[in-house]
């Protein structure tokens, strides 16, 4: 029986992709790092900024401190109002899993206060029970660090939680926590890098039907 649900944000909950590339793009240049196509960066969604450098320029030896801080920098300009969307049925389907019993909480690779901004500008903070960010572990996804600090905060069991999530980081966190998952195919993850989740919905509002089965 589910009693918990661990959700990604980019890409499951909020439709980031567009800013991240963006502002991805402005470091690389700021920085003078090698050009990269707007899916090779897309394909850094769900990495801790620090984890980046090394995946996304791997002929280079780029300062990950350095480039997190000017990635951030960056953000806070082109994260204008209006910049990020909830995906559609988002808001809706939580508040009924919300009133159906589970514990919603989130687990990212965005900084913590940047999670919580948008829980409170998008409305889910009465949905969200716990915020988790890439500042709140030592080890980023795919290690299930966040998905255990969560079960063991409300004493549940990995067989009680499902893990949902837009990329195969988010998977294989579930995986390696033990847990079942579910990837969302409208990401920035392909079907075929899902494909070890135990389930896969096309819009956000047929994980009723997973929890419910």
């Amino acid at each position: 029986m589910t009693k918990i649900i661990i959700l990604d944000f980019d890409g499951t909950l909020g439709d980031t992709t567009g800013v991240i590339v963006r502002t991805t793009q402005a470091t690389i240049a700021e920085l003078g790092l090698p050009a990269r196509t707007d899916e090779q960066c897309a394909s850094m969604i769900g990495l801790r900024l620090i984890e980046i450098p090394p995946v996304l320029f791997p002929e280079c030896e780029v300062d990950g401190e350095l480039y997190a801080q000017t990635y951030r920098r960056l953000f806070n300009i082109f994260n204008t109002e209006g910049a990020v969307e909830l995906y559609p049925n988002v808001k809706e389907t939580l508040k009924a899993l919300k009133e159906r019993g589970m514990v919603l909480t989130i687990a990212s690779s965005r900084s913590n206060a940047s999670l919580v901004a948008y829980v409170d500008s998008l409305g889910l903070d009465g949905a969200i029970s716990l915020v988790l960010g890439a500042n709140d572990v030592k080890e980023g996804k795919p290690n299930p660090e966040a998905v255990n600090l969560t079960l063991d905060k409300y004493g549940f069991k990995p067989e009680d939680a499902i893990v949902v999530g837009d990329t195969v980081f988010d998977v294989k966190m579930g995986i390696n926590a033990g847990t079942r998952t579910c990837g969302v195919t409208y990401g920035n993850g392909s079907r075929e890098s899902l494909a070890e989740a135990d389930w896969l919905i096309d819009d956000f509002s047929q994980l009723l039907d997973i929890v419910t089965a």
